[in-house]
């Protein structure tokens, strides 16, 4: 595959070469000032794609909005795609690589997957860093009291290892349980998606957390003095890296977080570039609507000052009848009933898209193997439920097979909405849980665990419980037990326990069994990985 030179990539957003950082001839980050010589360009419409509740079929996200893009301009109108770093969690362990699919795909797809410019490298270092400061300060005498019962600090890498779950740390200051998270989850990728610029990042990093004196006041990174060590790991990684689709289009990539355990989008200040850079911003938030996509309005919209313009809501024939009760290796013929009922999923996700006062495209992602009844039931039953459904087909056909959608995605922006956030930042901490679980997911209720429960009280006395609630749950379900599929009802989230999020300026809330450190699968995607004498790597990366 012969890649354009990324020189020629921006100047499709009216960038020069001066205003790229390269790294070789496909990739670069975007300079700073960039970002100060657009801010007062007009914003271009923003679509934010998301997804019904993932099964094993598949629905193709990622790739619906790579060629979503790339319709656009095919049509004549100028876009840009907004997307997260992928992490080396899932490449080496089920999911395997996270830069779409077929004729879809977003490039270098192997630097992408791999590593990048080191964006996620920077994040994992400058978190173990202050795991490090920290651990130092408490052995060499605890000048600043810290409790360690109360240490909010944890370490990460990007790889998936049960083992790092829970650790014990032993000094001569006595003895501690602690744990590693996924990078994706850490504090520093949280705090760094929400930082504007340079400046912005150390303000936030010094806002960060670490733990809790004796008498209960906060012990925050500017305390331990780690600020400028901590902003000289990220100072490369928080510029924006910009990358091609395989059809020549512009692509910025930046940053990882996940959305069942953290804001599930790319970067602010990416996304906020994107829009003034071009006539549409395609972004992505991770997993389905109850995630990604109710982080993204709550969160970053909330934290920009801005709000999407229209919602694509991503499936397909073959996961609605998964979700309907029909066995996976029986997806392929014709099944009517299964469909209707595992439809309920993909109106409890339209729903959700109208919530938030937003019009909804679903995009239907084609696969030979769907049959005309199936694909005339799911377009009746979406209009039915108040949302356009368009059959996309850009795995095989890219941009071409993605101007029926991008048409209807032009008509949605075109329309009035009435965004705004699920709820006031200053509602009680369990009203903000509440607001969520019952819009989102469909739950009657939510119970607070002790644990949770004495966060949120200390929250509250200390005044830091004015920020909105990043909940994380499985990706598996609208509920918080992943073996509920479909859209389950009579069921209540349970909360075990909360984090502030200082730095990103929001609450984490652990519902159900959610995990920050996955472990590898049986057979991981790892043990397919080979690379020929020449560099060539296989295995991988999708076909």
């Amino acid at each position: 595959m012969k890649l354009r030179p990324i020189t020629a990539i921006a100047r499709k957003l009216g960038l020069a070469a001066s205003d790229l950082e390269l790294y070789g001839r496909t990739k670069s980050k975007i300079a700073p000032h960039v970002a100060d010589r657009v801010k007062d360009r007009a914003p271009g419409k923003l679509v934010i794609v998301t997804a019904i509740t993932p099964t094993p079929a598949g629905e193709g996200k990622t790739t619906i909005s790579i060629g979503l893009s790339m319709a656009l301009w095919r049509l004549g109108r100028t876009s840009c795609l907004a997307l997260r770093e992928p992490s080396l969690g899932p490449l080496f362990g089920l999911k395997g690589g996270a830069t779409g699919g077929g004729k879809a795909t977003i490039q270098p797809a192997e630097d992408i997957n791999l590593h990048l410019t080191g964006d996620l490298h920077a994040v994992t270092s400058a978190q173990n860093l202050l795991g490090s400061l920290l651990d130092n300060h408490i052995f060499n005498g605890n000048a600043l009291g810290i409790d360690p019962t109360t240490i909010q600090s944890r370490r990460a890498m990007d790889i998936c290892d049960r083992s790092l779950r829970d650790i014990l740390i032993q000094d001569k200051a006595g003895h501690r349980y602690a744990r590693f998270e996924l990078t994706a989850a850490c504090e520093i990728m949280a705090t760094l998606v929400f930082a504007k610029n340079l400046p912005d990042a150390k303000e936030r990093l010094g806002r960060i957390i670490i733990g809790f004196t004796h008498d209960g006041k906060p012990v925050t990174a500017t305390d331990l003095k780690a600020v400028g060590a901590l902003a000289s790991l990220i100072r490369e990684a928080i510029k924006p890296n910009l990358v091609q689709t395989v059809e020549g289009t512009p692509a910025i990539v930046h940053l990882g977080p996940f959305a069942n355990v953290a804001s599930g989008c790319n970067s602010l200040a990416a996304t906020r570039l994107a829009r003034q850079l071009a006539e549409f911003t395609i972004t992505e938030g991770g997993f389905a609507s109850d995630l990604g996509f109710e982080k993204f309005c709550d969160l970053i919209c909330r934290a920009g000052g801005f709000g999407p313009d229209a919602a694509v809501v991503v499936a397909t024939v073959r996961a609605l009848k998964y979700h309907g009760g029909a066995p996976l290796k029986e997806l392929g013929p014709k099944n009517l009933d299964a469909l209707a009922r595992g439809f309920e999923n993909l109106r409890k996700h339209i729903e959700n898209i109208q919530a938030f006062g937003l019009p909804c495209v679903v995009a239907l992602n084609h696969f030979v193997t769907d049959h005309k009844e199936e694909l005339a039931l799911v377009q009746k039953m979406c209009a039915d439920a108040g949302a356009t459904c368009v059959f996309a087909d850009v795995w095989a056909k890219g941009s071409r097979g993605g101007t029926a959608l991008a048409e209807a995605v032009i008509k949605a922006t075109s329309q009035p909405n009435q965004f705004k956030p699920l709820y006031p930042a200053d509602a009680r901490i369990p009203d903000k849980i509440a607001a969520i679980a019952r819009t989102m997911y469909g739950a009657d209720g939510v119970t607070l665990l002790p644990a949770a429960q004495e966060m949120a009280d200390r929250f509250a006395a200390l005044g830091l419980d004015k920020f909105p609630v990043c909940i994380a749950k499985t990706h598996l379900s609208l509920s918080d037990n992943a073996k509920l599929l479909n859209r389950p009802k009579g069921f209540t989230v349970t909360i075990r326990d909360m984090r502030l999020m200082a730095g990103a300026g929001y609450i984490v809330c652990y519902a159900g069994d959610i995990m920050t450190m996955p472990g590898l699968p049986k057979v991981p995607a790892a043990e397919r990985a080979a690379v020929a004498d020449d560099g060539t790597l296989t295995g991988l990366m999708p076909a």
